[in-house]
């Protein structure tokens, strides 16, 4: 049977403190129970850069200013969700600096919120079995002079059912 996809398109921001990432825990989606970058999809007439900007706040409770764009990839793994057997995410991710507001360790949950928490997390504590594949290539991208853009797939992609 071929794959049938659904595709996710969505903007993510790169923070660095003190060498660790500001990473979300997620509550929901195919990265549930699995750190993944602040981001997410655009609303109806945003622009990349507004919606980077709305989400990383949403988020995590900070206000940013974007030192300049990572680069773009895209991923594919299997996730059934409706009609669907994968899903291929398209990324665009941006290099970003805190200006103000506070860390929420309880984000406002409502309607497309999937986000528990945020916190800072070393890369080196952040593999396969606990990040997105998000996570992973902005981990990548830290020991690279450039950005790496090549696809990922992944093949044996689980859906975690606990934090274990």
């Amino acid at each position: 049977m071929e794959p049938n996809y659904d595709r996710a398109f969505g903007v993510y921001g790169i923070c660095m403190r003190d060498n660790k990432m500001l990473v979300i825990r997620k509550n929901r989606g195919p990265y549930i129970h699995r750190f993944d970058l602040p981001g997410g999809q655009l609303e109806h007439g945003e622009t990349l850069t507004n919606a980077m900007k709305r989400e990383f706040s949403e988020e995590t409770g900070f206000e940013i200013n974007i030192v300049s764009q990572a680069g773009t990839t895209d991923f594919q793994y299997p996730c059934k969700w409706k009609e669907f057997t994968h899903v291929h995410h398209i990324a665009v991710f941006y290099y970003v600096d805190i200006a103000g507001g506070e860390l929420l360790s309880n984000p406002v949950q409502f309607e497309g919120q999937d986000s528990l928490e945020a916190l800072w997390i070393a890369p080196q504590d952040l593999n396969i079995n606990n990040a997105s594949p998000l996570v992973l290539k902005a981990v990548e991208s830290l020991s690279l002079l450039s950005w790496p853009y090549e696809s990922q797939i992944y093949d044996d992609w689980e859906l975690k059912t606990s934090e274990q």
